[in-house]
């Protein structure tokens, strides 16, 4: 326990003069028992239990396991004659005897036993709580929440970050794999800290950087009439059927523009989530894609270089905008900046 950090805070609102069941109806009383039962969060309004005692927890507690007011103020850090002055206060807004007095000491009553219980697990989990927010915040071991596209987890992110914990080697990762616009939302949402995603966004409530491009190459099964050709335009497929990623996904988007950019609609034979199943489709003779370069080698295709239009998609780190960084946040970020034009293995 951080005792003196909790003292800090203590203060004493003049407004609860009086118990504080004077100013509460058996409807406000009873909603909130409803509440506690059924796990839902309380509500921290000005009249609420919370806001009143959280302050008082810890003070209750020392006395609690001290059984001795002096003993309690001495360990708290804070004089007898306050703390036992909490204590009146407190037992004069629940409306409850917590203790019983027997000189200098103190024992609790049975609704002291049933309160202490409670608090002792409230200010357990706050102190969980504190310390794992401290410990996400710690700038040689602190967390990272980062996301990315699925065609940049076999190799792209592995590499980055194998790269900045050679430096930063105790720096802990939450990693999401997603789609483009899922992680836009989970950055929006506080889930993540930092994404890699394509196209660069532009929105206003978002920051991105571009930090590469990769080529796109037309995929078609070994087999195929244009298999042996090392280039090709992009209009020369106009009559094949192409399998592409789901609408909503960043290179969905991108193979419709360069579509449309060569003159055609694509006919659409499979629409999938994830760019080397594509890539295994397109061997097994369903269609043609447009994907980025694969890992490793695919049995079973041939990728051939588009010469129009230029068929690129562009790779940018996102953040939402004014939110403030961690130190190992902050770190990463600015490895990942330095990366420009050397984030994509050549």
């Amino acid at each position: 326990m951080h005792g003196n950090g909790i003292i800090d805070a203590v203060t004493h609102d003049p407004r609860s003069q009086g118990p504080l069941l004077q100013g509460r109806n058996r409807k406000d009383l009873a909603g909130t028992a409803r509440s506690a039962e059924a796990g839902e969060p309380a509500e921290l309004g000005g009249d609420s239990w919370a806001v009143l005692l959280a302050p008082r927890l810890a003070q209750f507690t020392a006395v609690a396991r001290h059984e001795h007011v002096t003993r309690a103020a001495l360990e708290l850090g804070m004089p007898q004659p306050t703390l036992s002055r909490a204590l009146v206060r407190l037992e004069e807004d629940l409306g409850v005897a917590l203790f019983a007095r027997h000189g200098r000491t103190l024992s609790l009553t049975p609704a002291g036993r049933a309160f202490l219980a409670s608090t002792e697990r409230a200010l357990t989990d706050l102190e969980r709580a504190t310390e794992s927010v401290r410990a996400d915040v710690d700038p040689a071991a602190g967390k990272v929440a980062f996301g990315f596209l699925h065609t940049l987890g076999p190799e792209t992110v592995p590499g980055l970050i194998r790269s900045f914990r050679a430096d930063h080697p105790r720096v802990r990762f939450q990693l999401v794999q997603n789609y483009g616009e899922a992680m836009i939302e989970r950055l929006r949402a506080g889930d993540l800290d930092l994404c890699l995603t394509s196209p660069v966004p532009d929105y206003p409530d978002l920051v991105a950087r571009r930090l590469d491009e990769q080529k796109l190459r037309l995929v078609v099964p070994d087999d195929h009439a244009l298999a042996g050709r090392k280039r090709i335009r992009l209009a020369e497929a106009a009559g094949e059927l192409f399998v592409t990623l789901e609408p909503g996904y960043g290179l969905r988007r991108i193979t419709d523009a360069l579509c449309a950019e060569a003159g055609f609609t694509p006919r659409i034979a499979f629409e999938g989530e994830e760019a080397e199943t594509l890539r295994g489709l397109v061997a097994a003779g369903l269609g043609v894609a447009l994907l980025p370069p694969p890992a490793v080698p695919r049995p079973g295709v041939a990728e051939l270089t588009v010469t129009a239009p230029r068929a690129v998609r562009e790779i940018g780190v996102a953040w939402l905008d004014g939110h403030p960084d961690t130190p190992p946040v902050a770190a990463f970020k600015k490895f990942l900046l330095g990366r420009r034009g050397k984030l994509l293995p050549r």
